[in-house]
């Protein structure tokens, strides 16, 4: 299927005919014209000067950021009245309720967001999460659903621009904190009590989609959203996504460090690929809080060599739980909040 924008409110503007790059980089910023089809030449013209494949020579750096600007400003500017339809829905572009490594997030009324990738070049990484979400809330055991978002629908749309993107409508998820999120607000370490359920609901979400013969590749502290008040927790982006025995398609490349070794060298990744991912990020949640058998249960969580790794993640969730007895006694809910911060929406 493939979604049209249909915008409906222009705004009475000019903008200028830049022919050189540095033109086109002093355009930047200014009002796109207030007609739709000459707001789109003027955005096609500025991205042809501004891309980085055509940039002069040693401004390919300059030439990419002025890119992400222009992006930023189109998506703003159609995104005032604009509308992607297609045979199954209608989507109102919404504001922009955030910007991930690979795609932004808009809203699309009240209950669904868009996650529209930045790069057409990432349209097969779009693809691997409609596949992944796909088959967990077909397949996979119904019971654990809510530990992944739900995917609306997955369709192609074409920009003014004329280029191609795979677009995602996902269920919107309201009342979540990223992991990134927790840790800033306790730089000291979170409570090992605290950081327990949220270890434990993690386990449950690999262990579901490993069962279902997915291994989701990038659990990473921006892809673990936690619900304080539910104790709830939903793994997103499930971009990187992959089958068990193949190679994760890309990695983050500012949690490198985060990674084990199958996947910084392109070997195959397995269920021990993201235990060792939950584990890091899990190791970073409690820092130096972790009692030493914490400490001891993470070390083996995280070896190097794959094969010696845990790799089923309901058996591991058994061992937490007996380890955890053993240092706080029988599990008691303990109440957990997120003072000053904005929920995720």
């Amino acid at each position: 299927m493939t979604a049209t924008a249909r915008p409906t409110s222009p705004r009475p503007t000019t903008a200028p005919r830049p022919r050189t790059f540095d033109e086109a980089l002093a355009a930047l910023g200014r009002p796109f014209p207030s007609d739709a089809a000459e707001a789109a030449r003027h955005y096609r013209r500025l991205a042809r000067l501004l891309h980085p494949d055509t940039a002069p020579a040693g401004r390919a750096e300059e030439a990419e950021a002025a890119f992400v600007r222009l992006t930023d400003q189109w998506r703003r500017h159609t995104g005032d009245g604009a509308v992607l339809t297609t045979a199954r829905g209608t989507y109102p572009l919404g504001r922009v309720l955030a910007t991930g490594d690979l795609a932004v997030l808009r809203g699309a009324g009240p209950d669904t967001v868009l996650k529209i990738p930045r790069r057409p070049a990432d349209n097969d990484l779009m693809e691997r999460e409609a596949h992944a979400l796909t088959r967990l809330h077909t397949v996979a055991d119904a019971r654990h659903r809510a530990y992944a978002p739900r995917l609306v629908e997955s369709f192609r749309h074409r920009g003014p621009d004329g280029t191609e993107r795979r677009v995602n409508a996902l269920q919107r998820l309201r009342g979540f904190h990223t992991l990134a999120e927790v840790r800033a607000l306790h730089p000291g370490g979170l409570d090992p009590r605290d950081a327990a359920w949220m270890w434990r609901r993690l386990l449950v979400a690999l262990g579901w989609a490993h069962r279902a013969g997915i291994v989701h590749g990038a659990v990473l502290p921006e892809h673990v959203l936690i619900h304080p008040a539910k104790h709830g927790l939903v793994l997103v982006d499930w971009c990187w996504s992959t089958e068990r025995g193949t190679t994760v398609p890309a990695l983050v490349e500012r949690h490198r460090a985060l990674y084990p070794p199958e996947v910084t060298g392109r070997r195959p990744a397995t269920e021990a690929t993201d235990i060792h991912l939950a584990s890091r990020c899990v190791e970073q949640l409690i820092g130096d809080r972790a009692p030493k058998p914490l400490r001891a249960f993470l070390r083996g969580c995280t070896l190097p060599a794959e094969a010696r790794r845990p790799h089923d993640a309901w058996r591991l969730l058994a061992e937490l739980d007996e380890a955890l007895e053993r240092l706080y006694g029988p599990r008691a809910f303990r109440p957990f909040t997120m003072p000053g911060t904005r929920t995720h929406t």
